[in-house]
């Protein structure tokens, strides 16, 4: 009996335990719609399990559940008030409720939002997200509610001294806000020199595009293309030339590679690839290949708002 007793125990465990590793498996995998039932099972039979805890309330933010977010998240702040990583999601948590209420309810959020992100920077020196944060913050948020671009410059000079790119990215994210677009390039380009990766390149092709630098921003992107080699910088490459209606041979062709090339991995849907090889073509007055690809488009984002203003440009030729 005592033997039938302790393997019953030992099997319950193991299974408790399975589901835990088949959800954090799945949540590896970002498959979090998968992972959610299984820590939710492990979680009724360990209810003080920190991490389960910690990864319901990551999958609730991640499906912008923010009450369900803080609900887990606010719990482990109190449990554990010297923890960095509580303290910098239950904040973004809240940031993030405050974006989708109102702006009075907003209001009463901020105190709040500030204390947990300052906390987080002060417990941990060189956590680099709540600085992140903290720049993005004091740039969005008005004078009047203590908003500052000092203050944001000089969390961006804590990022430079923790990681030289996120420095620079944050220093140049700082000065395009301030319209500094000279200032801003010099800054993003430092990254790319210090980093080089995919993301320091698309910053640059974005600062380009935003001051109306389509050559500069083309420039960019095929650089990206040939370090990288990743297929959303066709994308990148196609939407540019058919904003700005430049190169167009070069814009079709990085387009219908991207097409060819496609995987979930890459973002952006084949039906936005398709609108702008719809919108190149009508810039070129082919209007049969422009409607042809806008016909593709559709059909796969009927209520596509973009793709039905470029069809009604394309029937008006």
């Amino acid at each position: 009996m005592r033997f039938i007793l302790f393997f019953l125990l030992s099997f319950s465990a193991f299974a408790q335990t399975s589901d835990f590793y088949k959800a954090l498996k799945y949540f590896e995998n970002g498959q979090y719609t998968k992972s959610k039932p299984f820590f939710e099972s492990y979680l009724k039979t360990n209810p003080a399990h920190a991490a389960t805890r910690e990864y319901l309330g990551d999958i609730a933010a991640h499906q912008k559940k923010w009450d369900e977010a803080l609900g887990y998240y606010e719990p482990l702040v109190e449990e554990k008030p010297n923890s960095a990583n509580y303290h910098f999601k239950y904040g973004g948590a809240l940031g993030m409720k405050a974006l989708n209420i109102s702006k009075i309810r907003a209001l009463t959020y901020i105190d709040d939002i500030k204390d947990h992100f300052t906390k987080a920077a002060e417990l941990d020196p060189k956590h680099i997200e709540t600085r992140w944060a903290l720049v993005e913050l004091y740039i969005q948020l008005p004078g009047i509610l203590g908003g500052s671009f000092s203050k944001a410059e000089s969390y961006a000079m804590e990022l430079q001294k923790i990681s030289p790119v996120d420095g620079y990215l944050s220093r140049g994210y700082v000065a395009e806000k301030q319209n500094d677009m000279k200032a801003a390039e010099k800054l993003y380009l430092k990254a790319i020199e210090v980093g080089g990766s995919p993301t320091t390149y698309q910053k640059l092709i974005d600062l380009y595009e935003k001051d109306n630098a389509p050559g500069k921003a083309l420039s960019a992107a095929q650089k990206s293309f040939k370090i990288h080699n990743r297929n959303q910088t066709n994308y990148q490459i196609g939407k540019i030339c058919a904003e700005f209606n430049i190169k167009p041979e070069l814009g079709l062709a990085s387009l219908k590679q991207y097409i060819a090339n496609h995987s979930i991995k890459d973002g952006v849907p084949v039906s936005w690839a398709h609108f702008r090889i719809a919108q190149i073509y009508r810039n070129l007055g082919n209007k049969s290949s422009a409607n042809y690809h806008i016909n593709l488009s559709l059909a796969d984002l009927p209520d596509f708002d973009q793709a039905l203003e470029e069809k009604e440009r394309i029937d008006a030729m």
